[in-house]
């Protein structure tokens, strides 16, 4: 069978997937199938087609795989240009069937590639003039200075350089490459070239700096100088060009990095794009999304959502919405064609019958196929992101007919292949008598000297032979890491990205569900979904903003947080098949609404902790000290989950200084001041270090450890048993115990409160610190009991969320035990029937009941008798402890932990008010406040 036969059948069988891919676009367009509306791969076939002819006309011998090849690269681009920018799918129709002209065109005018020997200089001026162009007058468009801009009509110059560059280094190469190849020393087993001989390197590693300088262009110079290092190392077989090249890229891109804030931007987006996956990190995080969810099959053609959430999908990112659509197998099958013309166009270079030929062959195929590799890699995360397109798939009319240019010049090197009975030429050395070539005036047939090295003649046909293998196998390498990295993302790494609280497709394929409703302990509803006229479902919280922080926000952009998010498979509707009726309907793609979620918190705790925290920044949290439930979880400010758009675009705008989005209750750590000596007394106790009856001295101001330790106002107690040191809260008394205690057992105690630890059974906290025990000096150790973090060369320690500074109070009044608290009380079916109640947990024997006990009774006489007064309560006995936190601020924050009733606890308390004033309520008295409307709320 000939090549030509050969081709066309791989034609016609590539024709049936391209005309499927199509059809089914046109089938989910809602439009129906008919020679009208499958116009354009059929057209697309017969221009193939045509161009076959073309090339059994003009290049007989071409490889027979590279037009089938091309055909269904171009074939699957253009449906999901079509499906993916409707807008833009005429024009880039035209410019396929242009390039299709062209590819024959090209093959008609380029009789033999020998022709770029008498022209190379030209070809390399003209390549360098396009490429150095938009420096010049270019139009920046989406960051990068690659087009130039002409009226109406843009092109990008770069990608008619590349075909340029490559022939002009083809001919280069193909004349000096025995010189190039000449080593006078060795290194290491590594064949060094003389210095004169890198110059080539230099220049072109200086100008693709420039690219990246000027033009802001990371692919085009990536692109470039990898095609130059690889013809090189085709051309001389010397390694020891790809090992200099690639110390020069390590210089050239670390240099890069630290004078040019966009290469920065793109690193720092490559290594973690989820950390501003709103902004800078958007395209490519939408990217991964899209990738996680088409997993192995894809979701079909015209179903993915990367359409309508990735920016320039259809022309940067197409692979993204391939791999959404057509899964796994899809786009693996897209990358295979790849590797395969990257193979075809290798073996045409080994084919050829001139040095000349091969070099353009290798270094088109390196154009083309390392291209690929770049831009599939950057839309995977593999790389950083550039801004090169997928060739002959993304939209874009320059990329495309450069990219038919290069295939035409392919097939004609093809054609003069050596298995036409063609001889072997060798550029640069005839086969002549050994260190003797032609030479003299034209007409002369004398013999002047020539190089002798195993490039010369037929040994150098053999080696090159043998270089264009290993760079089939490179390429091979680089495509099968690419698919095995896509597999990663879309089967291994698939839920883990479905499941993130910012990804907005999962969000918005919920649209068509019923999400369920949260719900107050005393049944107030927080946030439900309201059916539209469309049939999706909007969610509405229609109590405002309550609990904000503890509820959260759902958003088909902005994803979710709060209960929305850690509840988000409970609240989202699933398939149930529990019964016949259900079974039928989930088999008919309708889906149950989802379950209510029912939380601990009572909406009149709630609000009296909201009202209290009115105009204050700070945050409150009650808990039910016998099992942890939260019963209110205030921060301020609050932000306004109803319009969870404007509340992004003003902390967005406001470059940090709006921080109404930041939980202070779970989130933020803060000094616990005198709160602490709640943990300091409890370790004393615990261990027999002292007892509530033990006296010390508590002057204002006391050395320890070399350093002084000052009580607030530095006041003096004189002589005063350890229960009043609590009560008066003497910082210098509390600093002498924490040093009786030492390090280890102070640290020991915290932790069993639940320091170092994320607490909550349904939500997580920030984890409150306490530094290591052997980094703390006795000056350090002091200030630390007294509840004020000190110290350098570490994190210091106490800090603590307010959450934590609940739990510690509330293990107090539950007799030593620590609860770990949690907000969601039931799971409630559609029906309204309890499906699942939360099993309290607990964390633990923090402190013994008797030491528990002791506590009480200090704590008890805080409120009574000492700082706490103001958390008082008419006919009910309030324990306390008050804390003043010193800041950076000059103004302190202001600290409180406290529980009642005392005899039976079914409350705790903790909170801070920020840089609270003289003027201004303090914790205790707002701790009463709150207080007082709970008991009310419980019926006390």
């Amino acid at each position: 069978m000939s090549r030509r036969t050969t081709e066309l059948l791989l034609l016609i069988a590539a024709a049936f997937p391209v005309t499927l891919l199509y059809a089914l676009y046109v089938v989910n367009a809602g439009a129906v199938l008919s020679f009208q509306t499958l116009a354009v791969p059929l057209g697309l076939f017969a221009a193939f087609a045509v161009a076959h002819i073309g090339v059994r006309l003009f290049a007989p011998g071409a490889d027979p795989a590279l037009l089938p090849i091309v055909f269904a690269l171009s074939g699957i681009g253009i449906t999901f240009v079509t499906r993916l920018e409707p807008s833009a799918s005429m024009g880039q129709i035209v410019y396929l069937f242009l390039g299709v002209a062209l590819m024959v065109g090209t093959l008609a005018v380029v009789k033999n590639l020998e022709v770029v020997k008498r022209y190379k200089y030209v070809l390399g001026a003209a390549g360098i003039a396009l490429l150095v162009l938009p420096m010049l007058i270019g139009t920046e468009i989406y960051g990068s200075k690659l087009w130039i801009k002409i009226g109406s009509f843009q092109f990008q110059p770069g990608e008619f350089a590349k075909v340029f560059i490559v022939l002009f280094l083809a001919g280069y190469l193909a004349e000096n490459r025995e010189l190039l190849s000449i080593s006078n020393r060795t290194v290491l087993g590594v064949k060094l070239p003389r210095l004169r001989l890198l110059y080539p390197l230099f220049i072109v590693w200086g100008v693709c700096l420039l690219v990246v300088a000027f033009e802001r262009d990371l692919g085009s110079a990536l692109l470039f100088y990898t095609i130059f290092l690889i013809m090189l190392y085709v051309a001389t077989g010397r390694v020891s060009y790809v090992l200099i090249g690639l110390v020069l890229l390590a210089v050239g891109a670390f240099g890069m990095y630290q004078i040019m804030g966009h290469v920065q931007v793109r690193v720092a987006i490559w290594l973690d794009p989820f950390k501003d996956a709103q902004n800078l990190g958007f395209q490519i995080v939408q990217a991964l999304y899209s990738l996680a969810d088409g997993g192995l099959l894809g979701v079909g053609i015209g179903k993915g959502l990367g359409g309508d959430t990735i920016p320039v999908v259809a022309s940067d990112m197409i692979f993204a919405a391939i791999g959404e659509e057509m899964g796994l197998l899809g786009g693996a099958a897209v990358l295979l064609l790849f590797m395969l013309f990257a193979v075809r166009g290798l073996t045409t270079a080994a084919r050829a019958k001139s040095d000349l030929a091969a070099f353009s062959a290798a270094g088109l195929t390196a154009a083309i196929s390392f291209q690929a590799f770049t831009i599939v890699g950057g839309v995977t995360k593999l790389i950083p992101l550039t801004g090169v397109t997928l060739p002959f798939m993304s939209q874009g009319g320059s990329s495309l007919l450069a990219s038919f240019v290069i295939v035409a010049l392919l097939l004609r090197a093809g054609d003069e292949a050596t298995g036409r009975s063609t001889e072997i030429a060798n550029t640069s050395t005839e086969l002549t008598p050994v260190g003797y070539r032609p030479g003299g005036s034209r007409g002369s047939h004398m013999l002047r000297p020539a190089l002798d090295t195993p490039e010369s003649g037929l040994l150098g046909r053999v080696a090159l032979a043998n270089r264009l293998t290993r760079t089939v196998f490179l390429f091979t390498a680089l495509f099968a890491v690419l698919i095995g990295n896509l597999t990663y993302i879309q089967v291994f790494k698939a839920a883990e990205y479905q499941d993130m609280p910012s990804n907005n497709h999962t969000i918005t394929k919920a649209r068509y569900i019923k999400r369920g409703s949260i719900i107050t302990a005393d049944g107030l509803t927080l946030a439900e979904s309201i059916q539209q006229e469309d049939g999706t479902y909007v969610r509405s919280y229609p109590n405002g903003n309550l609990a904000a922080h503890a509820v959260g926000y759902y958003s088909q952009q902005y994803g979710s947080s709060g209960v929305e998010s850690s509840q988000d498979k409970t609240l989202t509707g699933s398939k149930d098949y529990s019964s016949w009726q259900n079974a039928l309907n989930s088999l008919a793609g309708i889906t149950e609404p989802g379950n209510s979620v029912q939380l601990t918190i009572d909406s009149r705790i709630q609000q009296a902790a909201e009202q209290a925290l009115a105009g204050r920044k700070g945050a409150i949290v009650v808990l039910d000290p016998r099992t942890g439930a939260v019963l209110a979880w205030a921060s301020a400010p609050a932000y306004d989950n109803t319009n969870i758009a404007a509340a992004m675009e003003a902390a967005n705008a406001s470059g940090g200084a709006d921080t109404s989005m930041f939980d202070r209750a779970t989130q933020a750590l803060y000094s616990p001041g005198s709160t602490f000596k709640t943990v300091t007394l409890s370790s004393a106790l615990e261990n027999g270090v002292a007892a509530l009856s033990s006296t010390y001295s508590s002057p204002g101001r006391m050395e320890i450890g070399g350093a002084d330790v000052v009580s607030v106002n530095e006041q003096g107690h004189g002589t005063i048993t350890l229960d009043r040191a609590f009560a008066v809260s003497s910082n210098t008394v509390f600093g002498q115990v924490a040093e009786q205690l030492g390090a280890d057992r102070l640290v020991a105690t915290a932790q069993a409160f639940g320091y170092g630890q994320n607490l909550g059974i349904d939500f997580s906290t920030a984890a409150s610190i306490m530094p290591d025990p052997a980094d703390m000096s006795t000056w350090e150790l002091a200030w630390a009991g007294a509840g004020q973090p000190v110290g350098q060369g570490h994190t210091p320690g106490p800090q603590t969320t307010v959450m934590q500074n609940a739990v510690i109070a509330a293990a107090i009044a539950n007799n030593g035990i620590a609860m770990n608290p949690y907000v969601v009380g039931q799971i409630l079916a559609p029906d309204g029937t309890v499906i699942k109640t939360t099993r309290e947990r607990s964390l633990g024997q923090a402190v013994s009941s008797g030491t528990a006990e002791q506590v009480k009774e200090a704590m008890l006489d805080v409120v009574q008798n000492g700082s706490g007064s103001a958390a008082g309560i008419a006919g009910v006995k309030v324990a306390g402890k008050t804390g003043t936190a010193e800041t950076n601020s000059a103004t302190p924050n202001s600290t409180f932990i406290g529980f009642a009733p005392y005899d039976t606890p079914t409350l705790a308390v903790s909170l801070v008010l920020e840089e609270t004033t003289e003027n201004e309520a303090t914790a205790a008295a707002v701790a009463g406040q709150v207080l007082r409307a709970a008991l009310a709320a419980q019926g006390m």
